[in-house]
């Protein structure tokens, strides 16, 4: 059995630092919103306010498990631990989408009854606290937004930023024509237009984590590409028993047996396996593998 060894870890780049950085800035941004938005749903009688100081409380704490989760996912490899703790992050963004769902729900149930009994409000103390959260979360979507397309962790908070700054919006303009026209029921309706919004975007950070964790093949791989690539090698016969999955969005792995067409030495094989590996890496992005060279006998042969 021939197994390659595991990827050297690199240090952390700047990227990464600049994204580490970025998160607890972020953290504290959301932190001084829901303090702000808290005090002036209370003093204004807003819902939506409210409602908002809520949201942006589960967010703050959020994108808070988001930077400490890359931190416990930057920890080497243990004897316990021998895959690392790279699933932090996914476990993470599992849980901010499935926390982000349950307020939203929340928050439609509330708006709901507000539609039946409407309640004056402080138009003017409303906008006033709306805009400074508007501004707030505009500067946090604009500090992660160059991170997220490289961890659903990173894009789960993103997300929880992009509802805060859609749902400050919306508070805004309801701030606006309460002020204008009076038109209180306007509250309870951006609140459930901005709840129902974040449930559809949170379902599919679920779906995604859950395919990870549930050890699914990576999304956009082939497994059928996958393995005429390497049967394309001349000495290759078939490859079989194949496993494809990602230890999170980033790193995929990869398991399989592949059978010669004749007896090689040993070094020949190592140097078959060694150019599949190079073949692999650079067509599909996968960077981690464990491949048995055979020929003949297979006693976990599933190819037949």
């Amino acid at each position: 059995m021939a197994l390659t060894p595991n990827t050297v870890d690199k240090p952390p780049s700047v990227k990464g630092t600049s994204r580490d950085r970025n998160l607890a800035i972020t953290t504290a941004l959301n932190l001084l919103i829901t303090l702000a938005e808290l005090t002036g749903g209370l003093v204004s009688g807003s819902l939506a306010l409210l409602s908002d100081a809520l949201h942006n409380a589960g967010d703050t704490l959020a994108v808070f498990f988001s930077y400490l989760s890359l931190k416990i996912g930057a920890r080497k490899p243990t004897q316990n631990k021998t895959f690392g703790y790279r699933r932090a992050e996914i476990l993470t963004a599992l849980f901010n989408a499935v926390i982000l769902i349950t307020v939203s729900v929340f928050l439609m149930v509330e708006a709901m009854q507000r539609l039946k009994t409407p309640q004056p409000i402080d138009g003017p103390l409303m906008l006033t606290v709306a805009l400074v959260g508007l501004v707030a979360n505009l500067a946090g979507v604009f500090l992660l937004n160059p991170h997220k397309h490289g961890s659903l962790n990173i894009r789960s908070a993103w997300l929880h930023l992009i509802g805060d700054t859609l749902s400050s919006l919306a508070v805004v303009a309801g701030g606006v024509a309460i002020i204008l026209w009076d038109i209180y029921w306007i509250d309870p309706v951006i609140t459930f237009a901005v709840a129902f919004y974040l449930i559809k975007e949170s379902w599919q950070i679920i779906s995604d984590t859950i395919h990870i964790l549930m050890q699914g093949t990576p999304k956009g791989l082939d497994q059928d590409t996958l393995v005429q690539a390497i049967t394309l090698f001349p000495l290759v016969d078939n490859v079989h028993h194949i496993h494809l999955w990602s230890l999170d969005d980033q790193t995929f792995h990869m398991e399989a047996h592949i059978r010669t067409k004749q007896n090689i030495p040993l070094d020949e094989a190592d140097n078959l396996r060694y150019l599949i590996e190079q073949k692999i890496r650079n067509q599909f992005g996968i960077k981690h593998f464990t491949f048995q060279m055979e020929h003949l006998k297979c006693n976990t042969d599933n190819s037949e």
